[in-house]
């Protein structure tokens, strides 16, 4: 039962899709391609007579990309210019040209206001002509779009184990966990393949404590915002228990509508 649980949580976690910058290098918050594409889903889904077929977010080829002030989750995109491509039926009754900026514009500017991912272009492609007034994003195209191969699903097995023996948070690291819940906007704390929804690491070079936060927005929040948030009130909460060098990392798993 424990291998099937692991099996399942692993197949969550590359459901996932990558997991994209939020703001820049010193903001130490990043998205799950699965939670962007949701979001920009639902703005897209606001123009008339458009049917998203897939969607996908990753880094701008030949961009530059910067270090980040803290130590990103584990395979995340390092900050920089992002790139939207995405598929989609349009209809007869509106000129191809009009739609498609319409929804180019629709989706570079929700991915910058709604959730603050540094995308500078976005590739479209148009797979199918309707008369009727299709509109919104057929159910899980998107995710089934940003799942892997099986080769690249069997290398995350690999690579991952079960999560045995974590019991339930104590101490500190529940403390933690409670100032990160209570900060506005944060809609529950989550999990990724068994772990912690708060994780923190101890090392020495240089010396410190790093601790990254998984987290779900309540509906009515940006994203960004409620990171930044979050990173302040964890910090403060770290240091105050345990004075020296803490740096924390915010990883968004869901937004709401």
């Amino acid at each position: 039962m424990k291998t099937e649980a692991w099996t399942q949580a692993v197949r969550h976690q590359l459901d996932l899709g990558r997991l994209l910058p939020l703001g820049g290098p010193d903001d130490g918050t990043w998205i799950t391609e699965q939670a962007a594409v949701r979001a920009l889903g639902r703005a897209a889904a606001e123009i008339p007579s458009v049917r998203l077929e897939t969607l996908r977010i990753g880094s701008a080829p030949l961009e530059p990309v910067s270090e980040p002030a803290v130590r990103p989750p584990a395979s995340a995109l390092p900050p920089g210019p992002l790139r939207i491509e995405a598929a989609f039926t349009a209809s007869l009754g509106q000129p191809l040209p009009e739609t498609t900026d319409q929804l180019r514009s629709t989706l570079l500017n929700a991915a910058t206001e709604r959730l603050g991912l540094a995308t500078v272009t976005a590739d479209l492609r148009v797979t199918d002509l309707h008369e009727g007034p299709e509109t919104g994003v057929k159910p899980r195209t998107a995710e089934k779009a940003m799942r892997p191969p099986p080769e690249a699903a069997a290398a995350a097995a690999r690579s991952s184990a079960p999560a045995t023996g974590t019991g339930s948070m104590r101490g500190p690291i529940s403390e933690l966990a409670d100032v990160a819940a209570a900060v506005p906007g944060v809609a529950r704390l989550t999990t990724m393949l068994g772990s912690h929804p708060v994780k923190v690491e101890n090392h020495d070079d240089p010396p410190g404590r790093h601790i990254e936060v998984h987290l779900a927005v309540a509906s009515g929040h940006h994203p960004l915002e409620v990171a930044r948030a979050v990173r302040a009130a964890v910090a403060s909460e770290a240091t105050s228990n345990t004075p020296g060098p803490v740096t924390t990392a915010v990883l968004i798993t869901e937004t709401a509508a």
